[in-house]
């Protein structure tokens, strides 16, 4: 518990989970450009950081959570960032979800001053990451995710282990594309029905216990019915996700014909003002085909 964990990136999803850590009794320096959230954080209990150099040079354990991978870059590579402030034996977890050679790259970096990085990115979502049970899928050496992983659990309900940096984020990937596909064809689902004549919310609860139950099904349907797209997820994050996968898969040489459909499909939504709804918000984009509007039946 003695160990000085720095948190950088207090966002939907580092607000909640740098909280969770405070609440377990951690002792925590955080860091973010937006000072109103660095702020509640602190009233929380957390010491306020000046940089990310600033957290790097008072902590044993830094934690990165920020939107993508040139701010993950910056932050640790760039001026003022991590790597100025950190000493050698620091483990840097970066829970931040980007491109795996980009984790990669980071690492090799960091190595040269005997810095270790995990990739660690996070599944489940803004409640989630409020309640402490994300799924955090981990990349990098199994020793220091040994010593990370009593941390890790205090803001997920799995921390799992998947092989060397840059796997954390391969699987992410792979968790990113069940996901947006889930949403895709509950909505093909859900719209047909409701077209069709039947109400939406008792066809849920018909098929929700079968095989085509799903945690998505049960995290999505209720919000689509009251017609509640605040984000747990954003659209425009997913699509950054799903960017990600496609180029991965491309250097692999995996072709993903499905995914690079939902891609396109959360490019409308976005064209049409909705990148800020909750990936959930994908139904509009078939609402608007069929001309027809999933809902509770008053």
């Amino acid at each position: 518990m003695s160990k000085k964990i720095g948190f950088i990136g207090l966002g939907i999803m580092g607000k909640p989970m740098a909280k969770n850590l405070l609440k377990a009794g951690y002792s925590l320096r955080v860091y973010d450009i937006n000072m109103e959230a660095v702020k509640e954080v602190a009233a929380a209990g957390a010491e306020q950081g000046e940089s990310a150099k600033d957290v790097a040079e008072k902590s044993e354990i830094i934690i990165t959570m920020l939107p993508n991978s040139p701010h993950v870059k910056q932050v640790v590579l760039g001026e003022n960032g991590v790597l100025e402030g950190a000493k050698p034996g620091t483990i840097l977890v970066d829970m931040s979800s980007i491109a795996p050679l980009v984790s990669q790259e980071i690492a090799a970096k960091v190595a040269q001053k005997g810095v270790i990085m995990l990739d660690a990115p996070v599944s489940g979502g803004e409640p989630k990451a409020i309640d402490g049970t994300l799924s955090i899928m981990v990349g990098g050496p199994e020793d220091a995710f040994e010593q990370v992983k009593d941390i890790l659990l205090v803001m997920g309900a799995s921390a799992v282990r998947v092989g060397d940096v840059g796997s954390g984020n391969t699987t992410k990937l792979a968790n990113q594309i069940i996901v947006a596909l889930n949403i895709a064809a509950m909505s093909e689902a859900m719209v047909l029905a409701t077209k069709a004549g039947v109400d939406p919310e008792k066809v849920y609860q018909a098929i929700r216990g079968g095989l085509a139950g799903s945690t998505v099904l049960d995290a999505k349907v209720p919000l689509v019915l009251q017609r509640n797209f605040n984000p747990g997820f954003r659209i425009e994050l997913h699509i950054k996700d799903l960017m990600n996968a496609l180029d991965t898969a491309h250097e692999v040489g995996v072709p993903l014909p499905l995914t690079s459909q939902i891609m396109e499909i959360m490019q409308a939504l976005k064209v049409d003002g909705k990148a800020k709804d909750d990936h959930g918000g994908v139904i509009q984009f078939y609402e608007k085909l069929a001309q027809v509007e999933v809902k509770k039946n008053n």
